[in-house]
């Protein structure tokens, strides 16, 4: 803010200047030597607005434009206009205020007629840690001479905040996204390292019969006609889609079981010659 104020002011030194030098006549010089300076005044009343302000005061949110609204009131009797618009960020600090950032300054060809009032829009924005800020507004007019006047517009306290969180944002559902899935496999990771040695778990398999009960379940019913029984199996093994045959042609002793030889238990005895 600094060296803008003092660009501004080398601007309108030399503008100032070259005006003395081409209408101050060469025998009035050493009664303009020993004159004070003095500043000229414009009749333009000039104060800012902020429309999206809220009750308890203006907030300078990050990441979105604040705009400000000049009204510009020419009493003059000759045209005014608009050329610069800017400001600056400052701190408040003993002994002397600290500028923490310049805003942009917008240019305007702007030409206000005697005795009207207009107004002109000039918005910016910031990027700063949430902190309470002089905000100070400028604005630079010309008359109709083409002299350059430096007015200030609006000087007071202002709170820089951050933007409010949308939980619909794609930036913070991935987030969540990210974040149950890492949960969820965590949850998982621990489950089957700890939690599951700690329940029995359950044996495979069984006989012949509770096989083909599991083997049958959830499918087709088998017809009692269809059925096969197998010889030696420890329980009813059904093969399902199998006809009946004819066992005629059969001879009736492979039908029958065979019965088991009982073996006399102990060594036989040997009879011992004399």
């Amino acid at each position: 803010m600094v060296a803008w104020k003092l660009s501004t002011l080398l601007v309108l030194s030399l503008r100032a200047l070259n005006a003395c030098a081409a209408e101050v006549k060469p025998e009035k010089v050493e009664e303009a030597v020993g004159a004070e300076p003095q500043t000229p005044t414009l009749k333009v009343k000039v104060s800012a607005s902020f429309p999206q302000s809220e009750i308890f005061g203006v907030k300078l949110i990050n990441g979105h434009a604040t705009k400000a609204l000049f009204s510009f009131t020419n009493d003059e009797p000759e045209p005014v206009g608009v050329t610069i618009i800017g400001g600056s960020l400052l701190q408040d600090a003993a002994p002397t205020a600290q500028v923490i950032r310049n805003l942009t300054a917008a240019k305007y060809s702007i030409e206000i007629p005697a005795g009207t009032e207009q107004t002109v829009p000039y918005s910016f924005s910031t990027e700063m840690h949430p902190q309470d800020v002089r905000l100070q507004l400028l604005a630079v007019l010309k008359d109709h001479k083409g002299a350059f006047h430096t007015v200030s517009v609006y000087n007071e306290t202002v709170s820089v905040v951050e933007a409010p969180t949308n939980i619909f944002d794609p930036q913070i559902i991935f987030l969540y996204l990210v974040l149950l899935g890492a949960f969820a496999g965590t949850v998982y990771f621990i489950y089957q390292t700890w939690i599951s040695t700690l329940f029995p778990q359950k044996k495979r398999g069984g006989k012949g019969g509770e096989r083909a009960k599991k083997s049958s379940a959830g499918t087709k019913k088998v017809d009692p006609a269809d059925q096969v029984a197998v010889v030696g199996a420890d329980g009813p093994a059904v093969t399902s889609g199998a006809k009946a045959f004819d066992a005629s042609w059969i001879p009736a002793a492979h039908l029958q079981r065979p019965e088991a030889k009982r073996v006399r238990s102990g060594t036989p005895k040997t009879k011992v010659k004399s």
